[in-house]
């Protein structure tokens, strides 16, 4: 009888620490299947935007931007992204940024950027600046993605913002926008009032061979730094539309005069165009032709719609209203 009973309690524990040894190992494997939800970082910021919201690293340090006007936002905050996508017609980086690049990876174009080059970089964090949300289920697979929306150049300064948000960067932003605006109070000073009544212009050119003058309005990036100089527009510049353009055709080409204007070429437009644009007779006639105070600059950088492309644009009004005679 006492080997009966022996043999029941060996039994009884042997069922029970098969039991532990099971739940145990069950617990275990769980743990396992769920390590890649302990591995996300652990500090994370809720972030709204224009496609939901994300948790973003507290410190991210592989970002990718997907817009120049993104990348130069970052780089004014002496953040370097590890990728970034170059601008919209061209697969370079502007020349304002040449000496701030090195190291940063093209990811393709701002509207087709490169998914399998950004899988391939591991980055932290993808900022996207577009109104389009269709790629972002796929970035966001990637990394955590967040993306807000774009209305053009008239709202750089929201979005510069917005990237100061995104990193939690304020004490960087009040410093970064201490820059801008002494900049802007030191050529103030340094124009004086030698342009006290005088009115600017600024228009760029969509198509040189059937010329289509765009003019900058008062609430878009250059528009708005001229603004910020106390630069006054001509009458037809000096409103704010909510798309902040004016369109006008080669025969109203009298609607861009001005005692100054700046007009806008990329690349090899700043030669052939030009030359081409020179050669119509209403040209001719514009009071600021005639006193040659018309100034050929770069468009990329004059529509670029960052803090560092403002730095550009405020060099180019150094550049020719202080030290041209």
């Amino acid at each position: 009888m006492k080997k009966v009973s022996r043999a029941i309690i060996i039994f009884i524990l042997a069922s029970l620490t098969s039991f532990l040894f099971s739940a145990c190992n069950q617990k275990l494997t769980k743990n396992v299947g769920n390590l890649s939800e302990l591995s996300r970082p652990v500090y994370c910021r809720i972030i709204q935007h224009l496609a939901g919201e994300t948790c973003v690293p507290q410190n991210p340090q592989r970002i990718i931007s997907l817009h120049i006007a993104t990348l130069g936002n970052l780089l004014a905050l002496d953040v370097k992204p590890i990728g970034s996508a170059t601008g919209y017609q061209k697969s370079e980086f502007p020349k304002y940024l040449e000496d701030k690049i090195d190291g940063i990876e093209s990811v393709g174009g701002v509207t087709q950027p490169n998914l399998e080059k950004i899988l391939q970089l591991k980055p932290d964090l993808i900022i996207n600046l577009s109104d389009d949300k269709t790629i972002y289920p796929l970035l966001s697979k990637i990394a955590p993605t967040v993306q807000t929306g774009w209305e053009g150049p008239r709202q750089w300064k929201e979005h510069f913002n917005f990237v100061i948000k995104v990193l939690g960067r304020e004490n960087a932003s009040q410093q970064a926008w201490n820059h801008y605006y002494q900049r802007i109070q030191e050529l103030k000073a340094a124009l004086g009032d030698r342009y006290q009544n005088q009115k600017f212009s600024y228009v760029y050119v969509e198509d040189s061979n059937h010329p289509i003058f765009i003019s900058e309005l008062k609430n878009v990036f250059a528009g708005s730094i001229l603004n910020d100089v106390g630069l006054q527009r001509t009458e037809l510049q000096d409103v704010i539309t909510p798309n902040g353009y004016i369109f006008i055709p080669e025969e109203e080409l009298s609607k861009i005069d001005a005692d100054v204007i700046f007009i806008g070429f990329d690349g090899d437009d700043e030669g052939k165009s030009f030359n081409k644009l020179k050669q119509k007779p209403l040209w001719k006639t514009l009071k600021a032709v005639q006193q040659n105070h018309v100034y050929i600059v770069n468009l990329s950088t004059w529509r670029e719609s960052n803090l560092l492309a403002a730095d550009a644009v405020i060099d180019d009004l150094y550049k020719y209203l202080v030290k041209t005679p």
